[in-house]
């Protein structure tokens, strides 16, 4: 069995880092330890994928970013949250968004009583009366022209792939630094999927966003992030690039279920070494 990467394997060029999670715990109700010592950093204009299963913590990790943890009774409770060498664990959900750090929701979580432009429109709401707010709905449409179609239909009776598509355009409309982008592959079918991920680069490359998205297929989510981490019980246990990822055999085994004997369940599957945690 492979080795494990080690601390040495190449990171995110930390002068270029965007956002940095410091060692942060998370707690649930007071008693619950979901996150227990998570860094990661995200470099301005890369794509950074946060694998592992489900229950593994990417979503709460997510919500710890963008500050949503507070309506589910989970805090932060150690380290802390960068952007910019500004905090934003101290901060409002509200000023996180403000300062272009944008989260789409698992399940994709559109106005289903208001129509795809509607939704869209939202998106804005802390831009105040920015006048270029006609532009960028324009510049949405062209990324995402099924929506422009469908402009004036109620979310609620579009398709799940077109739901997905309205919520990364709503994000986009708040001129995000970094897009916080959760499970976005859920309930689509792969060629949808493909779509999706097409997207997300072609925004990345041609618009400049950041993105850390957290995904549980593993396969896809390495194809277009360029450095990946690896959560398993609110733990890092693994990161390196996509590449070192891709072709690492314990990620082979464990999260693609392939090896060179062939596929495996998780139960027939040895773990590997752990990440070093920091202190």
């Amino acid at each position: 069995m492979a080795e494990a990467m080690s601390d040495t394997d190449p990171a995110p060029d930390a002068a270029k880092s965007l956002l940095d999670v410091n060692n942060i715990e998370v707690i649930y109700d007071h008693v619950i330890l979901v996150l227990k010592g998570v860094s990661l950093s995200v470099p301005e204009g890369g794509i950074v994928a946060l694998l592992g299963g489900n229950g593994a913590g990417k979503t709460t990790t997510l919500k710890s970013i963008s500050n949503l943890l507070k309506a589910e009774r989970g805090e932060v409770t150690k380290g802390a949250i960068t952007m910019e060498g500004r905090r934003l664990d101290t901060l409002t959900a509200n000023d996180v968004v403000k300062m272009g750090c944008v989260q789409v929701m698992e399940g994709r979580h559109c106005f289903e009583h208001l129509t795809i432009e509607e939704n869209l429109l939202t998106g804005a709401y802390t831009r105040g009366g920015d006048r270029g707010v006609k532009d960028d709905l324009e510049l949405v449409y062209e990324y995402f022209p099924r929506l422009k179609e469908r402009r004036k239909s109620l979310a609620g009776y579009t398709s799940g792939g077109e739901q997905q598509m309205c919520a990364i355009g709503r994000a986009l409309m708040a001129k995000p630094k970094i897009i916080l982008l959760d499970e976005p592959s859920m309930g689509l079918a792969p060629q949808l999927v493909e779509q999706i991920f097409e997207i997300v680069k072609r925004l990345n490359s041609q618009e400049g966003v950041t993105f850390l998205l957290a995904e549980q297929n593993t396969t896809v989510a390495l194809r277009y992030a360029k450095y990946g981490y690896i959560l398993e019980n609110g733990r890092v246990v693994l990161d390196g690039s996509a590449e070192s990822l891709l072709s690492n055999e314990d990620v082979k085994e464990f999260y693609l279920g392939l090896s060179t004997e062939g596929k495996k369940s998780f139960r027939d599957v040895k773990h590997y070494k752990r990440r070093k945690r920091w202190l």
